[in-house]
């Protein structure tokens, strides 16, 4: 008998990527809790979780407009775990969304269906 994953996705709502992921999820017929981080914020050990799982370099997204939109001197400062988790603290649009965990063990940043087929049979 298999039992249907517990799935979080957290983000944006009016995020592209985010909608994509939450379409995808619904279209499977899966059930989710939706994580707002303009109105719930980032839950700070979530965010030291996804940074020790999948690096920083994974979590921080230095293609978007909010860091390029970053001063440089903001942008030289984030060098480590440490630097990047406070940047993405202050500012939760840094973080690569959709960040979606699959419990018990699974983490997905980005859009990735195939990864997202893959952690949710």
């Amino acid at each position: 008998m298999s039992t249907k994953p517990n799935i979080k996705v957290y983000g944006i709502p009016n995020c592209q990527s985010v909608k994509k992921a939450r379409t995808w999820i619904e279209e499977q017929g899966l059930e989710y809790e939706f994580h707002d981080f303009k109105k719930q914020g980032v839950p700070l050990v979530a965010l030291k979780h996804w940074v020790k799982t999948m690096g920083w370099e994974v979590v921080l997204n230095k293609k978007g407009t909010t860091w390029r939109q970053l001063p440089l001197s903001e942008q030289s400062l984030v060098q480590d775990a440490p630097t990047a988790i406070q940047a993405m603290s202050l500012h939760p649009s840094l973080i690569k969304r959709p960040v979606i965990e699959v419990e018990p063990k699974h983490l997905v940043i980005g859009v990735n269906p195939e990864e997202w087929e893959n952690v949710m049979q």
